[in-house]
């Protein structure tokens, strides 16, 4: 073997050998999203609408970072397991809770403002009573006990959890959890001063606006320890002891975003992602063995080492795997195939011409280059956008595409080539013989572009009317706001009863969806964010029927709005960068603006067939649009790759008949291409569960639409801008 070579196969055996180290073992490297594993996402907007408008931006910044910092410590003394919490924008928080199963508590803990005020208490039975009757007394507020009689408190706190020094859980005479305050030096003197001066007075222990007690002081209390009684669990106790000792947020913060994802969903997510991609990916390797004989088996060891490349530079980045994650490792096995299947097409040509083993090989590689890189550098293009404006699975989802995409370039390349030279220097007579079941073809595809068009346009229209017809229906609540969550009952329950008890606590408009598959699972979407309400609702009425929150999706107006205008930034700028990207790589507007076409195509053919089918269009679906726009211009580049080397080589012929010519010659690898994705799709789409199934069904649609594309619409669109 010459000694580049040899080199060459030393250096990919310890890349190799380094990614089996990394990645060993494997359950321990990987670092799941809270998708696959279960917990929380939330999206926190710290309010200072009731802050004076005149203070900085400065103080405002303050604000926030003492809010993060707050939250991080009661998170801390929650007991989570390597949480995440990062400020976003002005005003916003992004908090991850992985493994969270109490969500309610959670929620509670974190959004909890913790204001505490000690408030006299008046006993002047006039002013309670014009209280009660709804006059305004001067100075006063009327709150109620915990058996709904009548406080009449003091509007000023007399003493604020300022002077907390320490909080923690104990219990009352009758063995019920409380929770005892310690006040600080400062402050105990204050409480002494405070209940000398009221002695037989009440004092209301006031927490967020909530009373929990108001006992009569009955002398000077001295010992700076004060206790709030209730009907606490446990747990309530323990939490408002933390929060309390972490201190009380500087402003109230609104939830505008919540996924929840249940452990149970993340374990099924997992075992049913990885088992579409397994099976995908094991159609694929039969297909390039069977087909391609040699070249397909060294394609396959490409792939197998792609797969390798991509887990070990996850877990180097310490990048977080997401389910659409796993779909995008499914998805580069069948896109990495393209560039196996690109240069062993371009390798029979040659041996069809006479070359010999070793010319054949060079010179399948080196065409086969320009084409590859142009359409896996527009790929990246469209990914890298997802990671820019995505966020959690959106962002995983591209990440992994663009790692995968960079590895399938290096195996494609570097490794079959390494491993085809040394078969032919090994084995000088070497046969590498290719099945053909897609004979050369001679369509006149310009002739037939005007059907073609006209056919698109009325299924586009079409579809865009139903779409504008549904208005907000056509979006899901990422883009429009509210709630979808994923309830499931010990036992079944009628979709009737269960509206029934939500029209109760004003919950009318509701849509009820049971599972087909489990009775006992339903879909509930709401317009507004009111999950909790939903949930305590059916708790108080079905009290011996247990609830399992299986996942929940809630999304404010303003993140929604946000959402959609990210989404919409992102993909245009994805259609743009390609054009230019096309523009310069061929030296020819016609070519870039043709390209764009087709993908404005492909993209408003998978809106339109998500309106003919009732499927809205979310996160995970715009992300299926930018996917289908960065593979279905793999093919229009590979076409007009051939028509530029076709217009370099047959001077004298047509521009008409090069674009014929360079589409029939580029078919059989167009539709091989697709057949080796789709492949993987479908298996997602039917084997990767409902949290793909939108996703994988938009991919199967538009790279369909793109195989239609590239031969009916973009190339002929070059001839028909030419030509004018």
């Amino acid at each position: 073997m010459p000694k580049n070579l040899s080199i060459k196969f030393l250096l990919i055996s310890l890349l190799v050998l380094f990614c089996v180290w990394v990645i060993h073992p494997l359950k321990e490297k990987i670092n799941l999203g809270l998708d696959l594993q279960g917990g929380i996402f939330l999206t926190l907007r710290v309010d200072m609408s009731k802050l004076p408008a005149n203070i900085s931006e400065q103080v405002r910044g303050d604000i926030v970072d003492r809010t993060i910092e707050i939250i991080r410590k009661r998170i801390d003394q929650f007991g989570v397991k390597e949480p995440s919490i990062s400020r976003q924008g002005k005003d916003q928080i992004i908090v991850e809770l992985p493994g969270i199963t109490d969500r309610k508590r959670a929620l509670k803990l974190i959004g909890r403002t913790a204001q505490l005020e000690f408030k006299l208490v008046s006993d002047d039975e006039e002013m309670i009573q014009a209280a009660v009757d709804g006059e305004v007394v001067a100075g006063y507020e009327l709150k109620y006990d915990d058996e709904q009689k009548p406080l009449l408190i003091e509007s000023t706190a007399v003493m604020t959890g300022d002077s907390l020094a320490d909080a923690m859980i104990g219990r009352d005479q009758y063995g019920r959890s409380n929770v005892k305050l310690e006040f600080t030096g400062k402050g105990a003197g204050m409480f002494a001063n405070i209940t000398g001066a009221n002695v037989n007075r009440r004092l209301a222990i006031v927490l967020d606006g909530q009373v929990y007690s108001a006992p009569v002081i009955r002398e000077r209390i001295s010992g700076g320890n004060a206790e709030i009684s209730g009907n606490f669990s446990i747990d309530e106790a323990k939490d408002l002891a933390t929060v309390l000792r972490t201190g009380a947020l500087p402003a109230p913060i609104v939830i505008d975003e919540e996924r929840t994802v249940g452990p149970q969903l993340g374990a099924d997510s997992i075992k049913s992602g990885v088992n579409a991609t397994i099976i995908g990916g094991v159609a694929v390797i039969v297909f390039m063995a069977v087909y391609y004989f040699i070249g397909g088996i060294l394609a396959n060891i490409a792939l197998i080492l792609n797969i390798l490349f991509v887990i070990a530079a996850l877990v180097i980045l310490k990048a977080t795997l997401t389910l659409p994650g796993i779909a995008g490792i499914g998805l580069t096995i069948g896109m990495a195939v393209d560039a196996n299947v690109l240069i062993n097409e371009r390798i029979r040509e040659e041996l069809k011409l006479g070359k010999s083993i070793r010319t054949a090989i060079s010179n399948g590689y080196g065409r086969a280059f320009p084409a590859i890189l142009d359409s896996n550098v527009t790929t990246i293009m469209a990914a890298i956008l997802l990671v820019w404006f995505g966020s959690g699975p959106v962002r995983g989802f591209g990440l992994t595409l663009i790692i995968g995409l960079v590895a399938s370039m290096f195996t494609a390349i570097v490794v079959t080539r390494l491993l085809m030279d040394i078969l032919t220097l090994k084995w000088k007579n070497l046969s590498l013989k290719m099945l053909q079941l897609i004979p050369e073809s001679k369509i006149d595809f310009i002739k037939i572009r005007g059907f073609c068009y006209s056919a698109s346009i009325i299924l586009i229209v079409i579809g865009l009317f139903f779409f504008a017809q549904k208005q907000e229906k056509s979006y899901g609540i990422d883009f429009v706001g509210g709630t979808l969550q994923e309830l499931k009952f010990e036992r079944k329950i009628e979709t009737d009863v269960l509206r029934a008890a939500l029209e109760d606590v004003g919950l009318a408009d509701v849509v009820i969806q049971p599972d087909k598959k489990t009775p006992e699972v339903v879909l509930i979407k709401t317009k507004d964010t009111r999950a909790d309400d939903i949930i305590d609702a059916f708790e108080k009425k079905f009290p011996d029927n247990k609830i399992e929150v299986i996942s929940v999706e809630s999304v404010g107006p303003v993140v929604g709005r946000l959402l959609k205008r990210n989404a919409a930034m992102a993909l245009s700028l994805a259609l743009l960068s390609i054009c230019v990207y096309i523009w310069i790589r061929f030296r020819d507007f016609a070519y870039g603006v043709a390209g764009v076409v087709s993908l404005f195509h492909d993209v408003l053919v998978a809106i339109a067939f998500c309106a003919l089918t009732n499927r809205p269009v979310d996160l995970l679906v715009v992300t299926a649009f930018m996917a289908v726009a960065g593979y279905s211009i793999n093919d229009t580049i590979v076409t007009y790759d051939r028509i530029r080397e076709n217009l370099r080589l047959m001077r004298k012929t047509t521009f008409r008949d090069i674009i014929n010519l360079s589409i029939n010659q580029t078919l059989g690898r167009t539709i091989w291409t697709s057949v080796t994705t789709l492949a993987v799709v479908v298996s997602i789409f039917f084997l990767g569960g409902k949290v793909l199934h939108d996703f994988a069904f938009i991919l199967m649609i538009g790279f369909i639409s793109g195989v239609y594309s590239t031969v009916f619409i973009a190339s002929p669109l070059v001839y028909a801008w030419e030509r004018k």
